[in-house]
């Protein structure tokens, strides 16, 4: 889906390390995480912090993707963004427990 894109398969070893990279990640964004899911919980009130994220989600998108995609082009449906958006951030807020990493790698394995 990436502009750059290169039709080699990632190693197992490349696969495990992005894994333990995300959930890393996750532990040190979980707070704004746990944030963004709130906002989207009580719109009326927090629908700044929700907007600005799915903005940024949405710029990094266009920025990045290979827009001709219809992958891609679901990802910027506004009516089908919100539920991804929020699946990718749970998944993402499951993984900062000490089995984080095995969670998230059976749920890209099944995915």
């Amino acid at each position: 889906m990436r502009k750059s894109f290169v039709g080699n398969n990632i190693k197992h070893s490349e696969f495990d390390a992005l894994t333990r990279i995300t959930v890393e990640m996750s532990k040190y964004l979980y707070p704004y995480i746990r944030e963004i899911l709130k906002s989207r919980e009580d719109f009326k009130e927090n629908s700044v912090v929700w907007n600005d994220f799915n903005g940024r989600f949405i710029e990094l998108i266009k920025e990045r993707f290979n827009m001709d995609s219809m992958k891609v082009k679901k990802l910027l449906n506004q009516a089908e963004n919100d539920e991804i958006i929020i699946k990718s951030l749970l998944t993402l807020s499951f993984c900062i427990s000490n089995q984080g990493y095995q969670k998230l790698k059976n749920f890209l394995h099944y995915f």
